[in-house]
């Protein structure tokens, strides 16, 4: 058996796109097949074609637009890609028609089945572990703490340029406590988490941003790859039974803003994301108080590369939480989200608020009653229901459930 190429071209048009978005390509792996490689060839200029592969058994990996090919080997993979037998059958290379010009996108489609086992790519040294930050003075409420956090950030494995130990050590050298990943549709990423977050300190939190064209949803916890193609009511469904919990993510991003019908309104809400820069604009909180009355916030950086857009941990989501159950304090919805690690707070602490270095700003209650916080560490009044402090400018500085 050697190897066999097979080349596939054609031109994508707004029709093709308007009649469905995602399409695949049907490939034959023979037995004895050690790696498929898939190269993808388009005017990235013209359009943007996304990338994936199902394989006769089941999905094998996604990379969207962020790359132009991939490799899937016995034991090793692309980033975005599972390693492991290649079982024989019919595979799909998956695509997705993300942006089509009127002129439509001619593309060419190269596929190799290999019998012999490709060499794995270098693998990029670990950076050494950075010096942690002191962490803040907090109250622990019955036996549990407040620990830092982000729960949005990309690696190599989607569109994110940092590997995953890159990720981790800028995270605990921000002083948080734990960072979920969550790659774009893919849970390739998974098996890195327990040693780098080992090797650093931190708690990498096992995640997915179920990306589609009108919406994302970040899944958190070990329940399995969740389907990006099924309507958005199984993505909840898949996440419960699997005893993780989902997040509806930047619900008013640009493009990115959450446009799907859904029966079943998850409680968790990216009310702050990095792409909130003026804070001073209430639409976020306004949209969140329509999502539902009980709504959780959290914060995300959606960080994809250093010195490029925000840094880890700006906003950070504050988790009360037994360390080694986050999943726990996330499903319960024990939230609060600050504009940094070292930025003013706002903590539930029992039936008061704890305000952290945050004098001179304004609780606001859900009824609208408002009190000017004095001093850097004040115990205030609360009720049920999303508390917030803002500055004498009205803009919002900590988010409390």
């Amino acid at each position: 058996m050697s190897a066999r190429r097979t080349v596939h071209r054609g031109r994508w048009t707004l029709d093709d796109r308007a009649a469905e978005v995602l399409r695949s390509v049907p490939v034959e792996v023979p037995a004895g097949t050690a790696a498929l490689t898939v190269r993808l060839d388009y005017p990235r200029t013209a359009g943007v074609l996304d990338l994936g592969c199902q394989g006769a058994a089941g999905f094998r990996g996604w990379s969207g637009g962020a790359r132009d090919g991939y490799t899937v080997a016995v034991d090793w993979a692309t980033p975005g890609y599972l390693p492991g037998a290649l079982e024989p059958g019919q595979w799909q290379v998956l695509l997705r028609l993300h942006r089509i010009p009127p002129e439509g996108l001619a593309y060419e489609l190269t596929v190799t089945t290999d019998p012999d086992r490709p060499a794995p790519p270098e693998v990029p040294a670990v950076p050494p572990v950075p010096d942690r930050p002191a962490g803040r003075s907090l109250p622990t409420v019955d036996g549990l703490r407040w620990l830092a956090g982000d729960l949005h950030a990309h690696t190599v494995h989607s569109d994110g340029t940092s590997t995953v130990p890159e990720l981790a050590a800028l995270a605990a050298g921000r002083g948080l406590d734990f960072l979920a990943v969550t790659d774009h549709n893919t849970v390739s990423h998974h098996p890195e988490l327990p040693p780098a977050g080992a090797r650093y300190g931190i708690t990498l939190l096992p995640g997915q941003e179920v990306t589609t064209d009108r919406g994302h949803a970040n899944v958190f916890g070990p329940v399995g790859w969740i389907d990006f193609r099924e309507p958005p009511d199984e993505w909840v469904v898949a996440a419960e039974r699997g005893g993780g919990a989902i997040s509806i993510n930047h619900p008013l991003g640009a493009d990115c803003a959450w446009r799907h019908p859904l029966q079943n309104r998850p409680r968790l809400a990216e009310v702050w994301h990095s792409g909130w820069w003026d804070r001073t604009w209430g639409a976020p909180l306004a949209w969140a108080q329509s999502w539902r009355p009980d709504v959780v916030p959290v914060g995300g950086s959606d960080f994809h590369r250093p010195g490029d857009g925000p840094v880890i941990g700006s906003p950070t989501t504050w988790l009360l939480a037994e360390p080694d159950d986050l999943l726990g304090g996330v499903r319960a919805g024990r939230t609060a989200v600050s504009a940094g690690p070292d930025a003013p707070l706002l903590l539930r602490v029992g039936d008061e608020f704890l305000a952290l270095d945050a004098d001179g700003t304004v609780l606001v209650r859900p009824d609208g009653g408002r009190r000017v916080v004095h001093g850097d560490r004040v115990l205030l009044p609360g009720a049920d229901g999303l508390h917030l402090l803002e500055s004498y400018r009205t803009e919002v500085v900590a988010l409390c459930a």
